[in-house]
């Protein structure tokens, strides 16, 4: 049987090889310390704070809101100062068959000055109101930090496990192709059958297509990274090496503080988009009060000086006048107009607590399903490392004995490593996704841990 005992021969000799493969997985999907997981996500979290910081600065949607924020404020300045006095010139009492100031006693010229004033405390809340809204406004600009730290930080994620991925491929496709070129010397010699090259050969060809679809969502990630960093971010800063999963210190201490209960609506309180919501309830209601200024009375003032040039009945220069007036509007008819502005100004106070009572109910609903999220990734996770891939590992052994003792084909070697390539990318799809979770829990519960500098316009931004 001297065919027979070569290719057992050719069996031993493979099997470091694919020993090699168990091995690299098992040392790279060994269990992680906490100490070493902070030594591993440390620089490139890092990193990451740099990318978020850089990108929060130039961020050109926090300006906008600052500006409008700024203008709101302005404009309050603005409605919360008394109309413009009003100047009245002219004459009176101008006999029109002469048309002389000086001939008839009634005959003036007069200056008069008007002014009008709001109704009750109008100005002052109308003041309030442009705040309030102001204040709103400003509080988009903390929803935009937000949203750009958990878009960041989940493309990073992203970018990371794709990062990750590859390595592993790559080192799948080495131990490959040296068994391809093993077979292929030993096919050369009549040692190795056809097929088992081909299979070989086809296995490399899978990885490298897998490596290009890999390469092409690095590039696509990258693009989209390049919304908050610049087009050529990629080229400023070399190397970038991304991690799929971060550290979430202060987001495990806001979860520890909640363990008892499925209601987060005090933490959710602090959240950017329920204090906008608590700030519009703020806003009508001063709304309701603006409208019921609107039964108080309005006054206005006018005074006015009369200058005469002819002589009175006695021969007597005749003597100036002075006028002084006071007018009042006074709401009588209510009906149709100011009962009707307070019920709709009422109406939006309700509508207003409604739709943060809604929010609060979707948030606390968001934060309930991704805990669910949470606790099934890292039980799954728990089972890749305790159970899926030692039993994976433990088959590909088995496979290779098999194979050393003729009861195993060479497709069922490559077959177990495809499983446990799989299985390994499994596993780094599944730490990206349960870091994802984070960063979405992280935005809800102010899970997350950056500083930020405030807003600043240039004088160039102002005009």
């Amino acid at each position: 049987m001297p065919v027979r005992h070569s290719e057992t021969d050719n069996k031993v000799k493979i099997k470091p090889r694919i020993l090699a493969l168990s091995v690299s997985a098992a040392v790279w999907f060994a269990p992680v310390s906490a100490s070493n997981l902070q030594e591993q996500t440390h620089q490139p979290q890092a990193v990451l704070s740099q990318l978020i910081s850089m990108a929060l600065n130039n961020d050109s949607n926090r300006k906008q809101y600052f500006a409008q924020s700024q203008a709101l404020r302005e404009t309050g300045v603005a409605s919360a100062t008394l109309m413009d006095p009003k100047i009245k010139v002219g004459f009176g009492g101008l006999p029109v068959d002469s048309f002389k100031f000086d001939e008839d006693p009634m005959t003036n010229i007069s200056v008069g000055l008007m002014q009008q004033f709001e109704r009750g405390s109008t100005l002052e809340l109308q003041q309030k109101k442009s705040n309030q809204q102001a204040d709103g406004v400003g509080l988009q600009i903390d929803a935009r930090e937000l949203d750009v730290i958990n878009s960041m930080t989940q493309l990073w994620l992203e970018l990371g496990y794709q990062q990750q991925a590859k390595t592993i491929m790559l080192e799948n496709r080495r131990l490959l192709k040296e068994m391809e070129s093993f077979i292929q010397t030993n096919y050369s010699i009549g040692k190795s059958e056809a097929q088992d090259l081909l299979n070989a050969q086809l296995q490399v060809s899978k990885l490298d297509e897998k490596l290009q679809a890999n390469q092409q969502m690095q590039q696509r990630l990258m693009a989209q990274l390049s919304e908050w960093l610049g087009a050529n971010w990629s080229e400023q800063i070399q190397n970038v090496s991304a991690s799929n999963q971060l550290n979430w210190i202060k987001l495990d201490q806001q979860l520890n503080e909640n363990l008892a209960s499925s209601e987060y609506y005090q933490q959710l309180s602090l959240h950017p988009m329920v204090q906008m919501a608590s700030q519009t309830i703020s806003t009508s209601e001063t709304q309701v009060e603006i409208a019921q200024q609107a039964y108080q009375p309005q006054f206005g003032v006018e005074v006015m000086y009369a200058y005469r040039q002819a002589n009175g009945m006695m021969g007597e220069p005749a003597s100036d006048l002075v006028s002084a007036y006071l007018t009042m509007d006074i709401p009588l008819f209510t009906g149709n107009r100011q009962d009707r502005n307070l019920a709709a100004a009422q109406y939006q106070v309700g509508a207003a607590k409604s739709q943060k009572d809604t929010l609060l109910a979707q948030m606390n609903a968001k934060v309930n399903a991704l805990l669910v999220d949470r606790t099934n990734l890292a039980q799954r996770l728990e089972r890749y490392q305790s159970t899926l891939l030692p039993q994976a590992n433990a088959r590909i052994r088995a496979v290779e004995r098999g194979y050393q003792n003729n009861t195993s084909q060479f497709n069922d070697v490559i077959t177990a490593s495809a499983d446990e390539l799989a299985l390994q990318l499994e596993q780094q799809r599944l730490i990206a996704d349960l870091n994802i979770v984070n960063s979405n829990l992280a935005a809800l519960l102010d899970g997350f841990d950056y500083q930020v500098e405030p807003v600043t316009l240039a004088q160039g931004e102002q005009e």
